[in-house]
């Protein structure tokens, strides 16, 4: 349980550090998501956004999951995730095309699934 905690940890401080996106992107995705459960929750009712949410998150932690385990924790390429070696340290070039569109077909996925499952 130690190790689970200690490698939270570390995926943390990568997504509360990382360059990939400016600071005010990072808020802004938080911001468009629970603006997303909030509309969930007026439009179709608790029950249906707890589905979504649940449903949107688990595939967003697989998807983490896989650039974790396929960068070995960020620190090589891999799909749309590019690391620019200079001299000094490893820079973060940005996320691609691949990690954008994995987000929008999970969210339609949730929302599908919500409608099946909580309806």
């Amino acid at each position: 349980m130690k190790n689970l905690f200690h490698e939270i940890a570390h995926d943390a401080k990568f997504v509360k550090g990382h360059k990939l996106q400016p600071a005010w992107f990072k808020a802004l995705k938080i911001l468009i998501l629970l603006s997303v459960i909030a509309a969930f929750i007026y439009l179709f009712g608790w029950r249906r956004a707890a589905v979504f949410t649940a449903v949107f998150i688990l595939l967003m932690l697989f998807v983490h999951m896989m650039y974790r385990i396929n960068t070995r924790k960020f620190t090589r390429n891999w799909l749309d995730f590019v690391i620019v070696e200079d001299a000094e340290k490893n820079l973060k070039q940005g996320i691609g095309v691949a990690y954008y569109a994995s987000i929008i077909l999970n969210a339609v996925i949730a929302f599908l699934l919500s409608g099946a499952l909580a309806g």
